[in-house]
């Protein structure tokens, strides 16, 4: 490393630090979990499995319940723990685990799905720009994207438990069997379709009468959050439904099971006094043609000529201290997404900015009116966005 490169990283590592950002995966990644889960069942079908395994200290089971609750970040239920009291008794026991840069459901579902970062699922973020059109594609809804095996292609933990001869059952909405997001990170399992949360957990016990993995989504704690704010009595009151029905999960468990329960990313409430719009600010609309990404967390792709350095300077001085902002390359090398490969690379943004805070930046112009009175957000890496539970219950 030169003398510049150096003095680079450390003005990054200074601004990162500010931010108060935690580096995304690492040894305690979500996206270890079902790699340390197949080992668990004694399938090594990662490479990472054994180590993922030792490493998260999962004992070896012939039956695994693994629960995503969407938007339960550490920091959130431990600070509202009264409202969870099976989760309150356990939450502390072990360390956090880490979710994705960005912190948003299509990324962290990429990630936790196939063992594999960002920067090879091409997962990221909950809008992206394709590079086939040019236009803004919902990685979520799936609107506006090539099918899914061919936008996200590294195999799924799912897809290789099932070749190697074991029960995998995702029990999950309706809307959700065969749509594009549970085809690009949860392909390969045996789908039971379940509405309500008491359902999804008799649905989830009555699989787990015989031996493999049974994986249970719950996504209203993600659903109120954004619309109340975490800090809000309706995110308590969700809490509690969520914490009551996973006791009830852990008490119907056959003898043998380990249950597991963490969650794809936090939240954070935003502060409206720190909100820009690119639509209708003249420093951070110049020289940008898409906004990809979402509020906390954006993928810049620039109009034809437009010189990304200064792309950069202009949002750091509108800016300040509330986002760290990052050329493509800057971003890359300072690993935000792992290891990015070559045809992921045009996914990411000419410029990259992560928010820090309760800031937020938003797209009036192609943003719904909806999305832009979100309470709740998430996506960059703040550490009540990133930290989630990890819970592991041996019966």
């Amino acid at each position: 490393m030169t003398d510049v490169q150096a003095a680079g990283a450390a003005a990054l590592a200074d601004q990162e630090a500010a931010a108060g950002f935690l580096p995304p995966g690492g040894s305690r990644g979500l996206a270890r979990v079902l790699p340390a889960l197949a080992s668990a069942l004694g399938h090594d079908v990662h490479p990472d499995a054994a180590a993922a395994r030792r490493d998260l200290d999962v004992p070896l089971t012939q039956r695994v319940c693994v629960v995503l609750v969407d938007g339960l970040g550490f920091g959130n239920v431990s600070e509202r723990s009264g409202h969870a009291p099976f989760l309150r008794r356990r939450v502390d026991e072990r360390e956090p685990l880490t979710s994705t840069f960005p912190s948003t459901t299509a990324t962290a579902m990429g990630a936790f799905g196939t063992g594999a970062g960002p920067g090879r699922t091409a997962m990221l973020g909950y809008t992206v720009r394709n590079p086939a059109s040019g236009q803004l594609g919902n990685l979520v809804s799936w609107a506006g994207l090539p099918p899914a095996h061919e936008w996200q292609q590294v195999p799924t933990l799912f897809e290789q438990l099932v070749a190697a001869g074991v029960a995998v059952t995702s029990v999950g909405p309706q809307r959700f069997a065969g749509s594009g997001l549970t085809e690009a990170a949860l392909r390969g399992a045996t789908y039971r379709a379940a509405q309500h949360l008491p359902q999804r957990v008799d649905a989830a016990l009555d699989a787990l009468r015989r031996p493999g993995l049974v994986y249970l989504y719950w996504g209203d704690v993600d659903k109120v959050g954004h619309h109340h704010g975490w800090g809000s009595w309706q995110w308590g009151d969700e809490l509690e439904t969520f914490d009551r029905e996973l006791a009830r999960l852990a008490r119907g468990l056959p003898a043998g099971t380990t249950l597991l329960v963490t969650a794809d990313h936090g939240m954070v409430d935003v502060d409206l006094s720190q909100r820009w719009d690119v639509a209708r600010h003249a420093g951070l609309g110049e020289g940008v043609a898409v906004v990809a990404g979402e509020p906390r967390a954006l993928h810049l792709h620039l109009r034809d000529g437009a010189d990304p350095a200064g792309v950069v300077d202009r949002w750091r001085d509108v800016l300040g201290g509330a986002g760290v902002v990052l050329t493509r390359d800057q971003a890359v090398d300072a690993g935000w997404f792992g290891p990015v490969e070559p045809r992921v690379r045009p996914v990411l943004g000419d410029v990259v900015v992560a928010m820090a805070g309760r800031a937020t930046v938003v797209d009036s112009a192609t943003q719904t009116p909806a999305s832009l009175e979100l309470v709740g957000v998430h996506g960059s890496r703040t550490a009540l966005e990133t930290l989630v539970p990890f819970v592991l219950v041996s019966g």
